[in-house]
């Protein structure tokens, strides 16, 4: 089974064209900094190769769909509906899907929902403190780029020959961590939306509530100009007055407004992996990925600096170096590891899964 990964990012859309299950790679490609994503979902290049079926990493369709579903009436429905939640992401994914069913008519379609690796969270780690009514309209903690925290659960113990108490970082245009023990999720940065959790490129992260009513009041602003300005204008963009808020244009800015962005985002990573170690009750290895986590070597040392009571240490050589890679010491209690992410296989597998299971 020829199965077509498009994996669309807020900013950036990978594809990949594997072999299932023998997890061959017959093409593959990328694209960076989209901002049309029905023209880039047409520059995908398949060539002659036989397309099966499409699996997209989806993100938020709400509690009934958690894990990996073929797409029909119902997870298009679900999607539409938590679009005010996930508006940066679920306005691609159903463009891409409407664009796929005009493209490839008769193909199914698969949606892996980002939360099902987080399904595993304790429910204490999982409920806010609100109104009953609202929990019971699907209100709690979620979690999202679980493809990718999954990918590098499984990639870590591949490399240390065994699961470890672990803290995954995926910092990119979008942002996230999460605490992985036993190869399971237990806290994610992430919440009831994309939005939250650590600064984004331009959308904001954790943010008090009281502050947006506040603002809207003030101004007497629509819900709409409010979600346009969070998730267009918000994150380390808002921070910095750069456009887009790509890190690589904040260390090139040299401004302090650029400066103060790296250093809350930075801040915001280390604070969490202290936090994440309490909640694992203990720290085994930290792994940095996505395109700042794997690429920025500054960054690495940075969000490391000052974690040294936890038995965190960088060593300057290895972090320098490029690949799949320990960059810390031998012999410390902590290893933290430069790794790139896969997330189009493990959405490859989920796909594969649902595309294969008898019927219930």
């Amino acid at each position: 089974m020829n199965l077509l990964i498009p994996n669309l990012g807020s900013t950036s859309l990978k594809y990949q064209i594997l072999e299932m299950p023998s997890e061959t790679v017959l093409a593959k490609g990328r694209m960076e900094r989209v901002t049309n994503y029905r023209e880039a979902m047409a520059e995908i290049s398949t060539g002659e190769i036989r397309i099966d079926a499409v699996a997209l990493k989806a993100v938020h369709a709400g509690p009934k769909y958690r894990g990996t579903f073929v797409v029909d009436a119902g997870v298009k429905a679900a999607l539409l509906h938590y679009l005010p939640a996930a508006p940066a992401h679920n306005a691609i994914y159903l463009t891409a899907i409407e664009a796929l069913e005009e493209a490839m008519p008769g193909v199914p379609i698969v949606a892996a929902f980002e939360p099902e690796f987080h399904a595993t969270m304790a429910e204490y780690a999982r409920h806010y403190g609100v109104p009953p009514s609202w929990r019971e309209e699907g209100v709690a903690k979620y979690g999202f780029h679980g493809a990718s925290h999954q990918f590098i659960a499984g990639r870590v113990a591949e490399l240390l020959g065994r699961n470890v108490k672990l803290v995954s970082c995926h910092l990119g245009g979008s942002s996230s961590m999460c605490a992985i023990v036993d190869g399971h999720s237990v806290d994610t940065t992430m919440g009831f939306s994309p939005q939250s959790g650590l600064e984004n490129a331009t959308r904001h992260g954790d943010l008090d509530v009281f502050a947006v009513l506040y603002m809207m009041e003030g101004h007497r602003w629509s819900t709409e100009e409010v979600r346009a300005q969070l998730a267009k204008n918000g994150g380390l963009a808002g921070l910095s007055g750069v456009p887009g808020g790509d890190v690589r244009d904040l260390e090139a800015a040299g401004t302090p407004a650029a400066a103060l962005a790296l250093d809350v985002f930075v801040y915001q990573v280390k604070k969490t992996i202290g936090a994440y170690a309490a909640a694992m009750g203990g720290l085994e290895a930290i792994a940095f990925t996505g395109g700042i986590g794997e690429n920025s070597a500054r960054l690495r040392e940075q969000c490391c600096a000052g974690l040294e009571f936890l038995g965190v240490r960088l060593d300057p050589a290895r972090n320098a170096g490029t690949g799949d890679r320990i960059v810390s010491p031998e012999g410390t209690p902590v290893t933290v590891l430069s790794l790139g992410t896969n997330e189009e296989l493990i959405v490859a597998r989920r796909a594969y899964r649902c595309l294969t299971a008898p019927p219930a």
